[in-house]
């Protein structure tokens, strides 16, 4: 049998209410973060995904991660995360030097500098975020968000949270 014949070949066409949605997700998906990036470049001088890495690195046991670590948390590749914290290590905000338990891999640091960066840049962040998403959405529509992403993120990467 051709599979041009077979009736279950046939792609799952989107009907009206699911493009409407799906159009609306997706422009989202693409307009947001570069918003987001923008207001960070115009206001600190930093990447999106800059910020995301010296996020990372506060939250993390004395402010250390293995390079591998932070790319999965900031959801970039080795390769990405490598001319980030580059970048971050000529501003003073981040060292990477081998990580004392096992030479192989390298391990981030956030300094004191990155970490004063950081709490100076995140009010200007917050806003944004509120105010582009949060504030929009409202209070009763939050927790189905969040709900929601967890389920795309499941299916996409197998965990409900990203790192």
């Amino acid at each position: 049998m051709d599979l041009d014949d077979d009736p279950a070949s046939e792609p799952r066409w989107l009907n009206a209410d699911e493009l409407d949605t799906w159009m609306a997700f997706s422009g989202m998906l693409l307009v947001l973060p570069g918003a987001l990036d923008a207001q960070l470049q115009r206001d600190a001088d930093l990447t999106l995904f800059g910020y995301l890495v010296l996020a990372g690195l506060s939250d993390a046991p004395e402010r250390t991660l293995r390079m591998s670590a932070l790319a999965t948390l900031a959801n970039g590749s080795l390769s990405r995360l490598s001319h980030a914290v580059a970048r971050l290590e000529r501003a003073g905000w981040v060292e990477r030097r081998p990580c004392p338990d096992d030479g192989r891999f390298t391990i981030a640091t956030l300094t004191d500098d990155g970490a004063a960066k950081l709490r100076a840049t995140a009010p200007g962040h917050v806003e944004a975020v509120r105010r582009l998403v949060l504030d929009v959405i409202g209070t009763d529509d939050l927790d189905r968000l969040g709900a929601m992403s967890k389920q795309v993120l499941l299916a996409v990467t197998g965990k409900s949270a990203i790192a």
